[in-house]
């Protein structure tokens, strides 16, 4: 697989979970393992599918916009902004470890809440 491709597959996969259909994101994307780092969701495919389905169900208002993308080796790095109901923001930076057959099998990833104000007067994208 070409990095290209796993960043088009790591963008897939994440818009596909959270627009709700997370097993069918798995199906797609996911190798034979999914290590999860979130300490938020549980390990492995079930744990992940749980999760998002949770999320559709809770918050079926929120949105991602995916701003960036990076992809070295076998991985690939997405920076987004969420936007949840009562317009909290949110920036999220991903990371997902891709095997052989460009598969995803491990996710890291780094939330943080938009601050009202900024000190340096740039955004945070």
């Amino acid at each position: 697989m070409s990095l290209s491709q796993n960043k088009q597959n790591a963008i897939a996969f994440y818009k596909t979970a959270y627009d709700g259909k997370p097993r069918q994101a798995v199906e797609q994307y996911v190798g034979s393992e999914y290590i999860q780092h979130n300490p938020m969701v549980e390990n492995g495919v079930e744990g992940f599918i749980d999760y998002f389905e949770r999320m559709v169900k809770e918050y079926p208002d929120k949105s991602i916009e995916f701003v960036r993308a990076v992809a070295e080796g076998d991985l690939v790095a997405l920076h987004t902004h969420q936007v949840w109901p009562g317009n909290d923001q949110y920036v999220t930076m991903d990371f997902f470890r891709f095997d052989e057959n460009g598969k995803i099998v491990e996710h890291w990833d780094s939330i943080q809440q938009i601050p009202q104000e900024s000190a340096s007067g740039n955004t945070m994208y």
